[in-house]
């Protein structure tokens, strides 16, 4: 995985005109754009399409813009691509209003600990409890590893804002689990 550093060196070079440095940026981001778009739509074409034209456009603009982190603004980017294309298409797959897109997916649960299918049921019982703000950013936060600022960059939301969404989601997640492990405490007692 690339460091931000490296990307920046990367995206500064594509900025002159280097293809290599074009196809690297694509290559190192591919698969987390396809993650992350997948969050918002199942349609895979459409996904892949978007991705695409993405970096097609990125290729016809000269006068590319210097970013502070070029994963946060490939993902804010496909981001709005995947919510115009929608509004195009008059699909189903993506609710109109941004709050309502962000989907979690069972990959998305695959806990490195391989802890039991118990624990991560409670856990995805918990996650559903969440809005589907708080989902974004803890996929965002924790899956992604953005930084507060990239956070509030893609969703739109200052820096205070991204840490107490944050906060607020994981206080839920917090109290659901509880909640349901004295739950299975009690049922498993009766």
């Amino acid at each position: 995985m690339n460091t931000a550093k490296e990307d920046i060196l990367l995206w500064e070079s594509f900025r002159k005109g280097d293809r290599d440095a074009f196809a690297a940026l694509f290559r190192n981001h591919y698969g987390a754009l396809y993650k992350y778009g997948g969050k918002f739509t199942l349609d895979t074409q459409q996904l892949e399409d978007c991705i695409q034209e993405l970096f097609i456009e990125l290729w016809k603009a000269n006068s590319c813009t210097p970013v502070l982190s070029v994963r946060s603004y490939l993902l804010k980017s496909l981001k709005y691509k995947l919510l115009r294309s929608n509004r195009k298409r008059r699909s189903t797959l993506l609710p109109a209003d941004e709050d309502l897109a962000f989907e979690w997916s069972h990959e998305t649960f695959l806990i490195a600990e391989q802890e039991s299918a118990e624990k991560r049921q409670k856990v995805l019982k918990a996650l559903e409890q969440l809005s589907p703000r708080q989902k974004e950013i803890v996929y965002l936060k924790y899956y992604q590893d953005l930084s507060y600022e990239e956070v509030g960059e893609i969703m739109n939301i200052n820096y205070q804002v991204a840490r107490n969404l944050l906060y607020q989601a994981m206080k839920t997640l917090k109290k659901c689990i509880t909640f349901l492990l004295s739950l299975a405490l009690f049922c498993g007692h009766a």
